[in-house]
């Protein structure tokens, strides 16, 4: 049956009605909204371990294979800048990678401070040497992130508000890297592999906190990795590589597309 103009009217009114109650117009409105995106960060955020990196990107080894990569090839935002590179520290990120950040900026992603606090000497220390030495010096990197790190963070939270003042910023933490009473069999002990996972849940606490305190979200990626540690027979993560060693420690593509990308989008 043909409705009459008026009866249209009507329907098209109550329709308006039940999406602005049911929150779906504002959904349908947000979805369309153009997003200005500027992602940062270490090799977390750039993709190390991912694989097919961009050339262009020389040593930051960028890859379309990284969570920030992913999330705008899916969302389409209206510009998109790209800066995160590997072995950025706090101060490498304030220098080097807040250019494209501006008042017109809506989302912000960053990884910062594992680099800082030493993990990749932390990891070197425990694969080659004693257990012992290998607990005393996480318990070194974790005095670093008690007393230095969090001056740092809030220099990088800082310059970020200070350019993109109306971002929403999300900060993601770092995985632990290993399931302890896995299937690994040789390699580090489970007393260096729990010692390991706690240096990265006081990082990432610390990182958290730093984040709350400047009105950042904090995306723990810890949960999203359960089940993908090291040790787990399904890692989402790189042990120890020889043959290339800057690979060692990183999320391969399905820890990126599986681990930080569903968290990112949760959280953006």
């Amino acid at each position: 049956m043909k409705l009459s103009r008026a009866a249209a009217l009507s329907s098209s009114l109550l329709l308006s009605a039940v999406l602005a109650l049911t929150g779906a117009g504002a959904a349908q409105a947000a979805s369309s909204a153009a997003v200005d995106y500027v992602a940062l960060g270490d090799s977390y955020s750039s993709g190390v371990g991912a694989g097919n990196y961009d050339g262009a990107s020389g040593n930051c080894k960028r890859t379309p294979r990284a969570y920030p990569a992913l999330w705008a090839a899916a969302n389409s935002p209206s510009s998109f800048a790209f800066t995160a590179c590997s072995g950025a520290r706090t101060n490498d990120v304030t220098a080097n990678q807040l250019g494209p950040l501006s008042s017109a900026t809506d989302l912000v992603s960053l990884t910062v401070g594992g680099n800082d606090a030493g993990f990749a000497d932390v990891m070197t220390t425990c694969v080659l040497q004693s257990e012992a030495t290998c607990l005393a010096r996480v318990e070194e990197a974790k005095r670093y992130v008690d007393s230095t790190l969090p001056a740092r963070l809030d220099s990088v939270y800082t310059a970020i508000r200070s350019k993109a003042p109306s971002a929403r910023v999300v900060v993601l933490g770092y995985p632990r890297f290993y399931k302890l009473g896995g299937s690994c069999v040789a390699g580090l002990t489970e007393n260096e592999r729990r010692a390991i996972n706690g240096g990265a849940d006081h990082l990432n606490a610390a990182t958290a906190k730093r984040a709350a305190d400047h009105g950042f979200a904090y995306a723990d990626v810890a949960a999203a990795f359960t089940g993908h540690e090291i040790c787990s027979g399904a890692s989402w993560l790189h042990s120890v590589n020889w043959l290339n060693i800057g690979e060692s420690y990183h999320p391969t593509a399905a820890g990126q597309s599986g681990g930080y990308l569903p968290v990112f989008r949760a959280t953006a």
